[in-house]
């Protein structure tokens, strides 16, 4: 199979292509939030190199959030576009989960730790979930308001570790021993891979027709805030 994968979530605007898996073309743009000009053209070269190789596209996978306003509109619209234009499916992927993947995979002697990928929102707010070692959902996402008690008990247990565009701001307020700050953690496109060829297998796709960025869907959760 072959996937195009599209990350517009942040300031960082990146695709890649795969096939079985495999990454073999990548472009990434960290200048800021030009998404809008470089999407096109990434787009473009990866669809050059697909013609040159004699490979067409079996889908397409977008990260949907949550994330910049503009960046996931722009992602998201372009993707839809493409699916429509070309009849293939569309696989969407969590911001967080593109965030916490490779972070689980890379971190050593995680056996009883947390990931907590966070993307930033307005003042001390972020939206965050937690990730157990094995990749699986602690605690679902949801908008945390930060303050001192903040997942007082996933660190009274856990050594938690945070990272995203929303964690610098927190280090000052999050100061319990049991929490880690890693830094200069983007979400990538390349890092949406495994996840996309996996949905692709079970053939979980979303109706292009009806699909909207996290922005857009209602958004609940019961899980405490604080967890």
């Amino acid at each position: 199979m072959t996937i195009l994968h599209i990350e517009t979530s942040t300031n960082v605007c990146s695709i890649a292509l795969s096939e079985d898996g495999n990454c073999f073309f990548s472009k990434i743009n960290t200048e800021g939030m030009n998404h809008a000009a470089m999407l096109s053209v990434f787009i473009a070269e990866a669809m050059d190199i697909l013609k040159t190789n004699s490979k067409s596209l079996d889908a397409i996978a977008v990260s949907s959030g949550p994330g910049s306003y503009t960046g996931l509109r722009i992602g998201v619209s372009t993707a839809k576009g493409l699916c429509y234009g070309l009849d293939i499916p569309l696989i969407d992927v969590s911001t967080l989960e593109v965030l916490a993947a490779p972070v689980i995979a890379s971190v050593e002697n995680t056996e009883n730790a947390l990931f907590c990928p966070m993307i930033d929102a307005r003042r001390m707010e972020v939206y965050a979930a937690l990730y157990d070692s094995n990749d699986e959902i602690y605690r679902k996402i949801a908008a945390d308001i930060i303050d001192s008690d903040s997942y007082a008990e996933a660190l009274e247990n856990h050594v938690v570790y945070f990272f995203g565009n929303g964690a610098d701001k927190c280090k000052e307020t999050l100061t319990h021993p049991n929490a880690r700050f890693l830094e200069d953690i983007v979400p990538l496109a390349e890092n949406m891979i495994p996840i996309a060829e996996q949905a692709f297998k079970e053939k979980k796709f979303v109706d292009v027709a009806y699909f909207v960025p996290f922005y857009l869907k209602e958004f609940h959760t019961t899980a405490p805030k604080n967890k």
